[in-house]
């Protein structure tokens, strides 16, 4: 199985805030995100990056500069 992880970018800081991704979706200014067996979740970010070698998605809040 290839699920991701998905991490919130503070600054210099990291903070996992899902994991066992199946599926992202960018609408506009929010990321949907959804696993197997939890809700749905949806915030407003930007992907800054992923790292397919390590199933990593990277995101940053739209207000964070």
């Amino acid at each position: 199985m290839c699920q991701a992880k998905v991490v919130l970018l503070k600054g210099d800081q990291e903070e996992e805030i899902m994991k066992d991704v199946i599926w992202l979706e960018v609408k506009g200014d929010e990321v949907n995100l959804r696993t197997f067996f939890d809700p749905p979740s949806s915030l407003r970010a930007t992907v800054e990056k992923i790292d397919f070698l390590k199933h990593i998605v990277y995101l940053r809040r739209s207000d964070d500069g």
